[in-house]
């Protein structure tokens, strides 16, 4: 009951047999979380330390909860409260964290391979929460769960993925997952927000929102990452609106029993219509729902723990 990886840096290279091992895990903890007193002492005894040098909501909070639910004792980082103010590097902060017996690290950071570095230079069991416009996996692994609960597979389907691909790092994590979980992914977006030489990556490019929606399963909708964008990439968000905003004028293009997906912040009216994020397809607060499962499945198999009693076992496909 462990991962292949000490860490979860990321999923590019992660097995079918690995994604799988969470999906199982996840289902027990979901259950778990439905419970009258949905705790349980599987992790007690451990430290598990959040260091978020970005904004976070979801995630951030997810993974406090996540830990919270599984017992652990947390300690979580805020860069306006901490040494990083007085010039502290992130070497210096992980391995001072470490000397403080911490099991396990939490990691956001704006700089892409921020995890990957904490990983060579500590001891620390360490789990990427999104870094940079590189990956957040566990955003790509809450996604492929909620698809793989709604229809017992993932093979086969056709998933788009629409938006700012450029600097989107779920983009980049849901790629690597839904391709190694047998599902053909495309992407569509304004030829600005497209990484270089995508291609690479096994996927179809759009440009047209219409024509990248044509018989598609699932629509996976990422917000603008303005924060990282360097500026002249759209010429106005009015346009960007007109040609990528998915509303319900495009759902006749997709197949029957269709999703959408958004891993949040949604900006309403600018990639989604309020009709469409809220509407009878929409998953998106069910992603948000089994993110505390996944989150506490990927802690639990890199604990090494034993899995809790549960009724229920799942049948990964």
């Amino acid at each position: 009951m462990r991962l292949k990886s000490r860490h979860l840096l990321g999923l590019e290279g992660v097995s079918r047999q690995d994604i799988e091992l969470i999906f199982n895990t996840a289902v027990t903890f979901k259950e778990i979380l439905s419970r009258d007193i949905p705790k349980v002492p599987t992790l007690r005894g451990l430290t598990i330390a959040n260091l978020f040098y970005e904004p976070s909501t979801r995630t951030r909070f997810s993974f406090e909860l996540a830990e919270k639910r599984l017992s652990a004792d947390t300690v979580s980082f805020s860069t306006n409260s901490s040494s990083v103010q007085k010039g502290e590097t992130l070497k210096d902060t992980v391995q001072n964290i470490e000397a403080m017996k911490v099991d396990m690290v939490v990691i956001r950071h704006q700089a892409a391979g921020a995890p990957h570095f904490l990983a060579r230079c500590c001891n620390t069991k360490v789990i990427n929460a999104g870094d940079g416009a590189h990956e957040h996996p566990t955003q790509a692994l809450l996604d492929l769960f909620t698809v793989w609960e709604k229809y017992k597979k993932i093979d086969g389907l056709r998933v788009v993925i629409v938006g700012d691909i450029k600097y989107s790092r779920v983009a980049r994590s849901d790629i690597w997952g839904f391709k190694t979980m047998g599902a053909e992914v495309a992407i569509c977006g304004p030829t600005t927000l497209l990484p270089y030489e995508v291609e690479r990556m096994g996927v179809e490019v759009y440009t047209r929102l219409e024509t990248a929606l044509e018989g598609r399963d699932i629509v996976i909708v990422l917000r603008i990452q303005a924060e990282r964008q360097q500026a002249g990439l759209l010429p106005t968000i009015r346009e960007y609106v007109n040609r990528f905003c998915l509303t319900p004028r495009h759902l006749a293009a997709l197949k029957e029993n269709f999703t959408i997906m958004h891993p949040g912040p949604i900006n309403r009216g600018v990639e989604i219509s309020p009709e469409v994020a809220d509407g009878p397809y929409s998953v998106i607060l069910s992603q948000v729902t089994n993110g505390v499962a996944i989150r506490m499945a990927v802690l639990y198999l890199l604990s090494g723990g034993r899995l809790p009693n549960s009724r229920r076992k799942a049948k990964a496909s």
